[in-house]
């Protein structure tokens, strides 16, 4: 009986963030059309809510067509790939002093890890769709979220500096007094936009322009493994949302309202961030994102992640 409680919170966990993330292309369609001054899904259910339903039931009873020129095996496992490393990634976020799933000393190094690991899923949906549009998507992808990594590396560094502490707790603690948002400004800039490439949303949605590349590396897929890949950029969104939250803006720290419903709230504004930037920005040519990178981003990594080297060995002195 003991064994089969402990499965529990992490199910109901599991239950809720996959409603959460399916619901949340319901809240960006709504948001996008009230800041674009149109509407938005309001035909199906109160304001349009059970939009998500009906999708669901279309994705479901879509033909699960698999191209006969794929490779069988790996088309198949790919959308699973980048699913349970979205969903792994949640695992080790405190959403709450007794509201977590596991925790350990590398938690840092865990997420990038994951990080890595997403990539494959994305690199081998486009080669075993043996197509040149799901190949160029899967080409950009693996250099797009590759080269972002190293910036988001070397942002997190600044606060593993601060913290003295790869843990995510030990880093919310660390953040009693002051969040590392007003000491560390240049690495919160720095990691979100890497966070907003590695999710690879707009204006970084790159490895699928459908301008270009048609759909990029899932241009073949459909039915339920397309409801991965798109569920699972979701998953990526808040995930990203609520690692920023974890790591910038004290995590569930906060005054007057319990600490879960504190933690919701900063996640839910960075989600928000997220669609706006998709509704407010347009999208940059392939190798200005890149150029971008390196000769900004990389450079300026470098800046913060040694003033936080001072910072700390002057206050340690």
């Amino acid at each position: 009986m003991t064994s089969l409680s402990q499965f529990i919170p992490p199910l109901v966990i599991l239950v809720l963030l996959l409603l959460a993330a399916a619901w949340s292309t319901w809240l960006e369609r709504r948001i996008l059309g009230l800041w674009q001054d149109r509407l938005g899904p309001n035909r199906v259910g109160p304001f349009g809510l059970l939009q998500v339903v009906a999708d669901m039931i279309k994705i479901f009873t879509k033909e699960d067509w698999i191209p006969p020129f794929a490779d069988k095996v790996v088309f198949v496992l790919a959308p699973m790939i980048l699913m349970i490393s979205m969903l792994l990634g949640f695992a080790i976020i405190p959403f709450a002093p007794d509201i977590q799933i596991a925790s350990f000393d590398n938690a840092l190094l865990f997420v990038l890890a994951l990080s890595s690991i997403s990539v494959y899923s994305v690199m081998l949906a486009g080669f075993s769709s043996n197509s040149k549009y799901a190949l160029l998507g899967a080409l950009r992808t693996a250099a797009q979220m590759l080269s972002y990594e190293v910036f988001m590396g070397l942002a997190l560094m600044g606060i593993v500096v601060l913290s003295g502490s790869f843990s995510l707790n030990e880093i919310v603690a660390a953040q009693e007094e002051q969040w590392f948002i007003l000491s560390q400004p240049l690495g919160f800039v720095l990691f979100l936009i890497a966070g907003v490439a590695e999710s690879h949303r707009a204006p970084f949605d790159l490895p699928e322009a459908e301008t270009e590349i048609v759909a990029g590396f899932h241009t073949e897929y459909a039915s339920m493994k397309f409801g991965m890949f798109f569920i699972g950029e979701y998953l990526g969104v808040i995930f990203v949302s609520a690692f920023i939250s974890t790591l910038y803006l004290g995590g569930w720290q906060g005054p007057w309202l319990p600490p879960l419903a504190w933690f919701i709230l900063k996640t839910s504004l960075f989600v928000l961030l997220f669609i706006l930037l998709r509704a407010a920005l347009p999208r940059p040519r392939y190798d200005q994102l890149m150029r971008f990178g390196w000769s900004v981003l990389l450079p300026l990594a470098l800046v913060n992640l040694l003033l936080s080297a001072l910072w700390q060995l002057s206050v340690g002195h």
